[in-house]
């Protein structure tokens, strides 16, 4: 307990501190970058739930442009990805500007991964023991397959560490974290619900919005937590 609260606090701060220092002249780099390639718009912001369920507002380099169709609707994720976006979530830049959410408080360096406000009525009652600690840049479910395993696999992996907090687990984690970024390309996309589409005119496939999913997913099978493919063709 010593260290879940007293230690662990204090090498958050003075490591995101330090990483910002030297990781500085990326972060202006990419800012820069995103800056010309977003049309002025560098970061997303969006609200999450953190320690206790109190929500803050998560910040990272915004990797994806906001390009619209004729009817005024985002187009759908794969055409909004820019070039740069797409290095960026390659090599997970796009995490470092939740270094400052640590400076604020509002997150740790290793702990569940903070997820959308709309999923916090679906966790059962041991699956919310994951926000009885701050939500991490990176954790147990991440270096253990991250979206390669199922959602109940990865919620699971959230309870264990939380009821098996230590100084060796988080250092396992952070190093297993430096493999696993430069060792494994993953797809990022971050979505309980997750309904996929097929374009047939472009042979694309790409994912859908949040609010749709829920409503899809309502109708067909319920609010299960798990992966539904749907093909829409176009």
């Amino acid at each position: 307990m010593k260290y879940r609260n007293t230690l662990k606090p204090l090498l958050d701060y003075s490591m995101a501190l330090m990483a910002i220092i030297i990781l500085l002249p990326i972060i202006i780099i990419t800012t820069i970058l995103l800056y010309i390639a977003n049309s002025g718009k560098p970061f997303f912001f969006q609200t999450r739930p953190g320690k206790n369920e109190k929500l803050f507002n998560i910040i990272k380099f915004k990797t994806m442009n906001d390009k619209k169709d004729k009817n005024g609707q985002l187009l759908p994720d794969t055409y909004r990805l820019t070039a740069i976006g797409k290095l960026i979530r390659k090599t997970s830049i796009d995490e470092l500007p939740q270094l400052f959410n640590i400076l604020k408080g509002d997150m740790s360096l290793i702990g569940p991964r903070p997820l959308l406000v709309q999923y916090l009525p679906y966790y059962t009652i041991t699956e919310k023991k994951r926000h009885s600690v701050k939500p991490g840049i990176t954790g147990l479910a991440q270096v253990n397959g991250r979206n390669q395993i199922s959602w109940d696999v990865k919620l699971k992996f959230d309870v264990d560490y939380v009821e098996n907090l230590t100084f060796k687990t988080d250092l396992n984690i952070l190093i297993k974290t430096f493999y696993y970024t430069n060792s494994v390309t993953t797809n990022y996309s971050m979505t309980i619900l997750r309904v996929t589409f097929y374009d047939y005119y472009t042979n694309t496939i790409s994912d859908s919005t949040y609010q749709y999913q829920i409503r899809l997913i309502k109708e067909n099978v319920g609010y299960q937590r798990q992966f539904v493919e749907v093909y829409v063709i176009s």
